[in-house]
C-alpha cells in the first residue's frame, strides 16, 4: 500500500479548553457519547474504550439519513495528555485499516490538536474522511465550550 502523502489526512485545530479536557473527550466513553461523529450525526450509539497499549475501542453513531456507522480499533501508543495513536477500521470495510495519530499541545488559550490519518485507499476516501473529521472537530469544539 502506498504511503504517498496525497493519501494522508492532516488536520490542526485549536480548542478553547485545557489539554486535560480535550484528552478526556477523546478517551472517556461518557465524553465520546456527547460529541463523536460527523456534522450530520443524529446520535452516538456506542463508545467503549480500553485505554492502554493493545487495548481496543469501539464507537458507533447514527447519521440523519438513519444509517448506523461503526468503527473499531486498537490503541498503539498512549501518552496521557500528549499523544494517542490507534488503528481505525470501519465495520463495513474491514480490509481498509488506517492509523490515526493525535498530538495534544498546550496553547496559551487552550489546546492545539494535530490529527493525522493514513493511509487511505484513494483520494476520494481521504476527502470523505476529511469532511467527516472536520464536522467531528466542530462537534467537539461545541461540546468543550458547552454549546452542544
Amino acid at each position: 500500500m502506498s504511503t504517498d502523502t496525497a493519501l494522508e489526512l492532516r488536520l490542526r485545530r485549536r480548542f478553547n479548553a485545557p489539554v486535560e479536557r480535550v484528552w478526556r473527550a477523546w478517551t472517556e466513553p461518557q465524553a465520546l457519547m456527547r460529541w463523536f461523529g460527523p456534522a450530520e450525526t443524529r446520535e452516538v450509539l456506542l463508545a467503549e474504550t480500553d485505554l492502554r497499549v493493545g487495548g481496543a475501542y469501539h464507537i458507533g453513531f447514527a447519521t440523519e439519513d438513519g444509517l448506523a456507522h461503526y468503527a473499531r480499533g486498537q490503541y498503539r501508543e498512549v501518552q496521557p495528555q500528549r499523544k494517542l495513536v490507534f488503528t481505525w477500521t470501519w465495520r463495513d470495510a474491514p480490509q481498509e485499516t488506517s492509523l490515526i495519530t493525535l498530538t495534544f499541545t498546550p496553547a496559551d488559550d487552550g489546546t492545539d490538536l494535530d490529527f493525522l490519518q493514513t493511509p487511505f485507499v484513494d483520494e476520494a476516501t481521504r476527502d470523505s474522511h476529511g469532511s467527516g473529521w472536520a464536522g467531528a472537530m466542530d462537534r467537539l469544539a461545541a461540546d468543550l465550550t458547552g454549546a452542544a
